[in-house]
Formats: C-alpha cells, sequence, structure tokens
C-alpha cells in the first residue's frame, strides 16, 4: 500500500503542479522581457482548451495517433520511477537503467509520431530530435553511473541513502553539474529548443497534432520539467533530508521551483543555437560528465 500511495501521490504532482510549474515559468519570462504576461493559472487553461478542440488529422496512421499517448504514458511511468521528497514509490520495479530506458522511449516515440505525420517540417524536426537525443543522453547515462559507481547500487533509493550519508564528493559534483548543464537541452528550453523551432520550422514534430493529442503532448512536456528537476535535486543534491514526508516534500519542490526559474531565466537570456552549436556544448558538457565518471572510478 506504500508503494502505491507514493506512486499515487506521484502522479498527482506531475499531473498538477507541473502545469503550475510552467505557468510560474512564464510569469518570470513575462517579469523579465517588461511585460505582464499571461496568469501562473494559463497552462491550465491552455490544456482545457485543447482538450475541448477538434482533433483535425490530415494524415498519418496508428503510429502518430498513439505517439502522443506514448509519450504521456512513459513521463507518468517515469514520474512513478522518481523521487519526489523520498525514495522512488516503484523502486522496486526498476533502478536508473529503466529510468533512463522509459524518458528516451519517450523521445523515440515523438520522433516516430513525426515521421509518420508525412510533413516535411516534421521530418526536420524528427531529425533534430534525434540529433539532440544521441548529444544529450551520454551525458545523461554518464552521470547516472557515476552515481552509480559511487553507491554501489543502481537502485535511485540506494543512490539517496550513500549521499545522505558520505556527503558531497568530487565525483558527484562533476556528475551533477553535467546533469545540469545538459537540463536545459533536455527540458527543450532556449537555447537548445531546436527541435521545435518556431521561427523556423513551426513546431516541427508536433505540427500537424491539434486538439486533444496536441493537449497530451503539452502535458508530457510539462511533466518532463519536474522529472528531470526532481532528479537532479534527489540524486545530486538531496540536502537537507527531513524525516517528515510532508515537509520533505515541500523542501523538495522548492528545490525544484528554484532549478526551473533559473532554467527559465536562461531561456529569457539567451538565443537559439545552431544544431552544430549545440553539439559541440554538449561535447564539451560530456567530457565533464566522463571526469566526473573517472573520478569515481578511482574512488574520489
Amino acid at each position: 500500500m506504500s508503494a502505491l500511495g507514493g506512486a499515487s501521490f506521484n502522479l498527482v504532482v506531475a499531473l498538477l503542479i507541473a502545469p503550475l510549474f510552467e505557468g510560474v515559468m512564464r510569469k518570470l519570462k513575462a517579469v523579465i522581457h517588461s511585460r505582464k504576461g499571461p496568469p501562473i493559472t494559463q497552462p491550465y487553461l491552455d490544456l482545457l482548451k485543447l482538450l475541448g478542440k477538434e482533433d483535425i488529422q490530415s494524415g498519418g496512421g496508428a503510429v502518430f495517433r498513439m505517439a502522443p499517448v506514448a509519450v504521456l504514458g512513459a513521463m507518468l511511468l517515469a514520474a512513478m520511477l522518481t523521487p519526489m521528497g523520498g525514495k522512488p514509490p516503484l523502486g522496486m520495479a526498476g533502478d536508473t537503467i529503466v529510468w533512463i530506458y522509459v524518458i528516451s522511449l519517450a523521445a523515440v516515440m515523438i520522433v516516430l509520431g513525426a515521421f509518420a505525420s508525412g510533413n516535411p517540417f516534421a521530418y526536420e524536426g524528427a531529425s533534430r530530435e534525434m540529433m539532440m537525443v544521441l548529444s544529450v543522453e551520454p551525458i545523461v547515462i554518464a552521470s547516472v553511473v557515476t552515481a552509480g559507481v559511487k553507491a554501489g547500487t543502481l537502485s535511485l533509493g540506494g543512490i539517496i541513502d550513500w549521499q545522505l550519508t558520505h556527503g558531497p564528493t568530487m565525483s558527484m559534483a562533476f556528475a551533477g553539474i553535467a546533469f545540469f548543464l545538459a537540463l536545459q537541452a533536455n527540458l527543450g528550453r532556449l537555447p537548445f529548443d531546436i527541435v521545435e523551432a518556431e521561427s523556423e520550422i513551426v513546431e516541427g514534430p508536433f505540427i500537424e497534432y491539434s486538439g486533444p493529442r496536441l493537449a497530451l503532448y503539452k502535458m508530457a512536456f510539462y511533466i518532463r520539467q519536474i522529472v528531470f528537476s526532481f532528479f537532479l535535486v534527489s540524486i545530486f543534491v538531496p540536502w537537507p533530508m527531513v524525516k517528515v514526508y510532508p515537509l520533505a516534500v515541500l523542501i523538495s519542490l522548492a528545490k525544484v521551483l528554484v532549478v526551473l526559474l533559473v532554467t527559465g531565466l536562461i531561456e529569457c537570456v539567451n538565443p537559439r543555437l545552431r544544431i552544430d552549436q549545440s553539439m559541440n556544448y554538449m561535447s564539451r558538457v560530456l567530457f565533464v560528465a566522463l571526469a566526473g565518471l573517472v573520478f569515481a572510478a578511482i574512488g574520489v
């Protein structure tokens, strides 16, 4: 029952809190740009509006129709595998390898859905998505493996326990920095919103989606933001950890909000990078992640 209750709580956080944090980030962007901006509840209104619209399809088959469902399902599963103020509720069902697999599954389904749409702009967006995945995923894997090497386990709960017991180390600091430097790309935020690039390929992989299916995609992206942020603060910065669960959740939510506000600030002050510039940047971040892995291997 505790695992079921924890999984249900994570789902509630993912479905209800994720759009709220997106609204806060939009408000921050508006303030920086000297605008009034939308209310922080605007993402909820956007989702409701899309859910009430007609689902217009110009083409595509079963893969095109099911891709948004699969992406949202993958992100909800990732949310249940991610620690949010405590140990991951479904930790017994999967470790870091499963977490990475589920996150990657969402990216693969975005690519398949785009290719199934038959739109050339979607093809371009899918190609960019594949290139971003190939450049970002090694950083995530190297950071997570570093944590596993230090803790002697790939269990997310075991890594958190090790961190709380042993405190900060150089290898975990390098891994956490690399994970954070790749976070902007994992969230699809400027300067790494190359996949959608509204002014270039008009939403790319999502150009042929509308109505409820587009709402599923947007909800999945809102959830992706807090899943990656919770993973960062829980695995690499778990302090302070309190035994009172509600207080621990509030502390984690506060840390996640700070992370998202920082990503929002970065988005506001940086122009979009070209795909080659992005991959060059990721190669440097990968060097940081691999340095952390080497330090972990030698026990530093």
